[in-house]
């Protein structure tokens, strides 16, 4: 049997995920949000006022159709074709509205089938650079690079009712607030601080794509620049 550990970060004990459940609004829409990392688990457990639970599991693998946004087949657009088929975005310029239409009408995802998706998280900062590429602030090659600020590592999400029914409940560790909060906070924070330092630092190259390159040039999926 091919297992694997994740963690589920949550104010509660969860000893029977339940399919259907969970905002729609997530990164990858409604689904079961894990990490393969415990320490992340409590840092998303974890808010200003409450502590929390990493819940663990064992997943069952055998079987189970998954789809990796960070495997060779993708690029870094194909992860925000999902986000934006998803996540509520506010764009405040005519790039970012027109570039919003482009990426999900030339970079779909097709999920249907799929019972597990692996990809990046898209926490508040790393929101914040999907929606500064969006709207020309950064290229491609720095979207992708910030994507790995902060060691989140990928989430692993089930969204099948077969995944669902793979899933075994192994116990769980205490989150506290004092603890992982700020531990949360300081990572994202850090993300932050390097992203803007580069910014600042004028790291961009001639040879980078932004996003107004892709509209004028009608770059699509299958061209190398975006690998």
């Amino acid at each position: 049997m091919n297992e694997i550990i994740i963690y589920h970060g949550s104010e509660n004990i969860i000893e029977k995920p339940e399919y259907g459940k969970g905002k729609p609004y997530n990164d990858y829409g409604r689904g079961f949000y894990c990490t393969e990392y415990i320490d992340i688990a409590k840092e998303w457990a974890c808010d200003e006022k409450h502590g929390g639970y990493a819940n663990k599991y064992s997943l069952n693998m055998d079987g189970l159709k998954v789809l990796d946004l960070n495997g060779d087949s993708f690029c870094i657009l194909h992860w925000l074709s999902v986000l934006l088929e998803n996540r509520k975005f506010t764009l405040d310029n005519d790039i970012g509205k027109t570039a919003k239409e482009y990426i999900l009408k030339n970079f779909p995802v097709a999920t249907k089938g799929i019972d597990v998706i692996k990809g990046y998280r898209a926490d508040d900062s790393y929101f914040s650079y999907a929606r500064d590429f969006l709207q020309n602030g950064i290229s491609v090659k720095r979207l992708t690079q910030v994507m790995k600020l902060g060691n989140l590592g990928n989430q692993i999400v089930l969204i099948s009712p077969k995944s669902f029914g793979q899933i075994k409940f192994l116990g769980y560790e205490e989150a506290p607030q004092e603890v992982h909060f700020p531990l949360r906070k300081n990572r994202d924070e850090l993300a932050r601080s390097e992203y803007l330092s580069d910014r600042k630092g004028g790291a961009f190259s001639p040879d980078d794509i932004l996003m107004v390159d892709i509209l004028r040039g009608e770059i699509k999926a299958d061209d190398p620049r975006l690998q």
